[in-house]
């Protein structure tokens, strides 16, 4: 099978795919831009600075110091407005954390569930108690320590149990009707399909009906919430999505436009090209030429 057809993220998403977990730094001048995928691992991650998070239908506006919890379920942005952002981050997937026997703790935190708040506000104090957990996450890692893996679960868990004893973030916008609670769960679903790294696991859920098929509701209450929540339809949700992605392809693999238009879910590249053009104005071989 050609190597091609595999899309390479970055060697750094190869690195943490490979061990399951990264702690690193996060530099003042944010230029150290790491490349991973998002649906596939728990961030946690200690920042001081000014910044606008979207989290699933949430927004927060934070100064100061905070601590997020990601969950590589439910779609998020981080929009950095100071000129300076300093901290420390974890990544780690769920098969890493699992394998100890404290991850009920992962489970029931409230901080990466749909309808939590990802968001704290870190006192001065807790920010140099927390400073040392990640250093400690950051030296270890590097060593040479034959149950380090053990020890840097352990300091996860530290984190989160030190964390459930803080009070979350109220500054922010939440809407917990049902219309609101149905959309983000959609949102949710959408965003996991992605990124696509490979033509040998094509994206399944394309259409709305697939979708609420997949949550088990009807069409039609679907297209309601999502239409009075977002202002969008949910084709049009999907349709961005699927075209955002495509872009990606075009640009950033060797992939034939066949074999796109398979890992995208369509069954002979004429329905992409046409998909594509629709809502681009232009087609898929066009595109990449004017990318390059």
């Amino acid at each position: 099978m050609k190597e091609k057809l595999t899309r390479v993220i970055s060697e750094f998403n190869n690195e943490l795919k490979l061990q399951g977990f990264k702690a690193f730094q996060i530099e003042q001048d944010s230029a150290d831009t790491r490349t991973y995928s998002r649906k596939e691992f728990y961030k946690i991650c200690l920042t001081t600075g000014e910044s606008k998070i979207h989290y699933s239908d949430k927004t927060y506006e934070q100064e100061g110091t905070i601590l997020f919890f990601g969950n590589p379920h439910i779609p998020y942005s981080w929009e950095t407005i100071s000129t300076s952002y300093i901290g420390y981050t974890i990544l780690f997937s769920e098969e890493f954390f699992k394998n100890s026997e404290r991850s009920e703790s992962l489970q029931q935190s409230s901080f990466f569930k749909i309808a939590g708040t990802p968001v704290l506000k870190i006192t001065e104090e807790q920010r140099i108690f927390l400073n040392t957990i990640f250093q400690k996450m950051i030296v270890e890692q590097e060593s040479d320590y034959v149950f380090k893996d053990e020890l840097i679960r352990n300091y996860i868990s530290l984190i989160i149990h030190e964390s459930l004893k803080m009070e979350p973030s109220d500054n922010y916008e939440q809407n917990k009707n049902a219309s609101s609670r149905l959309t983000s769960v959609f949102l949710e679903l959408l965003e996991r399909q992605f990124p696509i790294e490979t033509i040998h696991d094509p994206l399944q859920l394309r259409t709305a009906q697939h979708y609420a098929q997949h949550l088990n509701v009807h069409i039609n209450y679907l297209n309601r919430a999502v239409k009075e929540v977002t202002g969008k339809s949910t084709t049009t949700h999907i349709t961005e999505r699927i075209i955002s992605e495509a872009k990606a392809l075009l640009q950033h693999t060797d992939w034939s436009i066949s074999e796109i238009a398979f890992a995208l879910g369509f069954e002979y590249p004429t329905y992409f090209n046409n998909f594509f053009k629709k809502a681009t104005g232009t087609n898929p071989s066009a595109f990449r030429l004017t990318e390059v």
